[in-house]
């Protein structure tokens, strides 16, 4: 069952290494580690502001996913917003006019690898920030995304956005795919495991428990192939706890090896579990991510009671 909305004890992991022991290219190793207490200016058009989003307030370190958000995006090529996402190494959102009625704006999303269709903790910590900027004054408002529109609705209690995401489609995959899955991940019996999907394909297999999920140490120069092999852009594999959903996520080809929070995938994770009945009503369900990275993350969700699907929210803060 979805546990309570609490930080676990958990020890702090160091960034990833490789086999060989030399440290990863994981995209959290970073020197932007200081907070702005205050929204800086906006920035100039085609210039980023810094943003760390889904960040866990209670861990001992600095958490959370990083956001390069470009406020005035316009006359910006696609070259030019790809370049901008490889020079920070993050996944990097676009303010763009809108071009549907009652619209806040429309927003594009890049990782280092390519363009997305949508990105949570981009919307997530664009919206806040717009919100801190005095661009969005209203209680509710949507957003276009190339994955659809995307409801939002501003939480003045817990100071944040959340944003819509669908129900969720799921797949369960054959053991043939658990056993390549098992292989890449290097544990030694294969997982049942499901696509899942409420914007991208995210495959979700549970282990046994936290310790096992941290201990994982995957092939990353076979995970796109697997990936493109049963139809996936990521495996996420979760453990459940008294204390709570913890998950890490293996990108197929963002740019990085693994994702200190994936909005999108907690979504497709709380709808596949409450498929399930392990999603009490009326809860906020908390996933942490980012734990093994070093980089805790925590992600919160509840159901939608106006619409299939849930709401997805997370602590959003301004990064020097």
């Amino acid at each position: 069952m979805c546990g309570p909305t609490r930080r676990p004890h958990s020890r702090t992991a160091s960034p990833k290494t490789s086999p060989s022991g030399a440290r990863s290219s994981s995209k959290t190793e970073s020197n932007l580690t200081e907070y702005y207490t205050n929204p800086p200016a906006p920035p100039p058009a085609g210039a980023a502001a810094l943003l760390r989003v889904f960040v866990d307030t209670s861990a001992a370190r600095a958490g959370g996913n990083p956001v390069p958000l470009v406020l005035d995006a316009r006359g910006m090529s696609d070259a030019a917003m790809q370049a901008l996402a490889a020079q920070h190494g993050h996944e990097s959102a676009f303010v763009l006019p809108p071009d549907a009625p009652d619209t806040l704006c429309r927003l594009r999303f890049f990782v280092p690898g390519h363009e997305m269709e949508m990105c949570g903790h981009a919307t997530v910590g664009s919206l806040w920030a717009l919100r801190q900027w005095g661009r969005w004054t209203t209680q509710r408002t949507r957003v276009q995304t190339l994955s659809g529109s995307v409801d939002a609705e501003w939480d003045e209690a817990r100071g944040g956005a959340w944003i819509s995401q669908p129900a969720v489609s799921l797949a369960p995959l054959p053991q043939a795919h658990c056993e390549a899955i098992a292989q890449v991940l290097g544990i030694d019996a294969a997982h049942a495991a499901v696509n899942a999907s409420t914007s991208r394909v995210k495959t979700l297999l549970r282990m046994p428990d936290a310790e096992a999920l941290d201990a994982l140490t995957p092939d990353f120069g076979a995970m796109r192939a697997l990936c493109e092999r049963i139809g996936s852009t990521g495996l996420y594999p979760y453990a459940v706890s008294a204390d709570g959903v913890f998950a890490r996520q293996f990108p197929k080809a963002s740019g990085y090896p693994e994702d200190a929070a994936t909005g999108i995938a907690a979504a497709a994770l709380w709808g596949y579990l409450d498929s399930v009945g392990d999603i009490p009503a009326g809860a906020i369900c908390t996933v942490y991510q980012g734990r093994a990275m070093g980089s805790p993350s925590a992600i919160h969700l509840r159901r939608r009671a106006d619409a299939p699907g849930c709401w997805l929210s997370g602590e959003t803060q301004w990064m020097a």
